[in-house]
């Protein structure tokens, strides 16, 4: 490696809100981890962050998009998207499972899986928007598993 060079790399990409830019953040993701054992989990985090911000923020408007932006480095696979604001409160995390979710119920439960498949996840808000990350470990001197 050259000198120069971080031993973390990250890539970004700008989407337009539409529901079907989804798909393409999706296999964006896993284009960029194709050798890692994280892909599928990314990709399905990618997944429901990306639709929570169509769906909820400013970047389902008409003029609207969000970003996504992957780093991978030797133990941990973080992936971020940013929306463009626009909700009136920011994400909340609940448990996959909770009693009082409605187990019939079609959407709802995204953020709850992110949670469970993430070693962590922050969520910043901004004045341009909320921004969800989810790191994801691998190897390392946790085996694999959180901390």
């Amino acid at each position: 490696m050259h000198e120069y060079m971080s031993t973390a790399r990250v890539w970004g990409l700008t989407c337009p809100g539409f529901p079907e830019e989804v798909s393409r953040a999706r296999r964006w993701t896993r284009d960029i981890l194709r050798d890692s054992p994280l892909a599928d989990d990314a990709e399905l985090i990618v997944s429901e962050l990306s639709t929570n911000a169509v769906r909820h923020t400013a970047s389902g408007a008409a003029a609207g998009s969000f970003h996504l932006a992957v780093a991978v480095s030797a133990r941990v696979v973080a992936v971020s998207v940013t929306d463009d604001g626009g909700a009136e409160t920011a994400p909340e995390f609940g448990q996959v499972g909770q009693e009082d979710q409605d187990q019939e119920a079609e959407h709802g439960r995204g953020l709850g899986l992110v949670g469970s498949l993430a070693h962590r996840v922050l969520i910043r808000r901004g004045d341009g928007g909320c921004t969800v990350t989810a790191e994801l470990v691998t190897g390392g001197p946790w085996g694999g598993q959180g901390c």
